[in-house]
């Protein structure tokens, strides 16, 4: 664990996301600043720099694939930030006291209507970061199978979400396509593209 960073400053602190002002030293021994968006509490995000506490995982990314249709489950969703539909894979943050396979199950159903069957554990990593160079946040990103008919039925008010099953051949043509994509979601289509199911079994 470095023990470079000495300190941690409020600048925002909201209800799901908050700004601080990190202290901390470079490489040359520099004090230096850098700000950080975080989903955590101050005291935890203290406890995480100044401490040595492990964080938990924020959320999930569900690569999931649908074993009655032979296809990549994708979705697309409308965010704010880029004021536009943006291709995305299922996702949303894991609750407190839920373990990774409950957030997985509830997040798939929720945004899609399908259920998960299996979680291939080979493929899958606990704890990966989306954007290193300004937030802390961090997901599971999980390969899964999944049945089941996609559903709208389970979507929170705010969420403004269209489920697709692609095949290798739509893969392609969205990759080809000049619409707005999640870096998570390019690389999985692109790996859809070259292995197919391989990537679940």
């Amino acid at each position: 664990m470095s023990k470079r960073i000495k300190n941690v400053n409020s600048i925002v602190e909201g209800k799901f996301i908050s700004l601080y002002d990190l202290e901390y030293v470079n490489k040359l021994n520099q004090d230096k600043h850098w700000s950080v968006v975080t989903r955590k509490s101050k005291e935890n995000i203290q406890d995480i720099y100044l401490n040595g506490k492990e964080d938990n995982v924020d959320a999930v990314a569900i690569i999931a694939y649908h074993v009655e249709y032979k296809k990549l489950v994708v979705i697309k969703q409308f965010r704010v930030p880029v004021n536009n539909y943006i291709y995305e894979v299922p996702a949303g943050l894991v609750d407190h006291g839920e373990d990774i396979l409950e957030t997985v199950r509830r997040e798939l159903k929720e945004e899609t209507g399908l259920n998960l069957l299996e979680i291939n554990k080979k493929y899958s990593k606990g704890k990966t970061y989306l954007s290193p160079g300004m937030t802390d946040e961090s997901v599971a990103l999980v390969f899964c199978t999944c049945d089941g008919e996609i559903s709208r039925d389970y979507l929170e008010a705010n969420e403004d979400i269209e489920t697709i099953l692609v095949s290798q051949q739509e893969a392609e043509a969205i990759l080809e396509s000049d619409e707005k994509i999640d870096i998570k979601a390019f690389l999985m289509l692109q790996n859809f593209v070259l292995l197919g199911d391989k990537m679940f079994v």
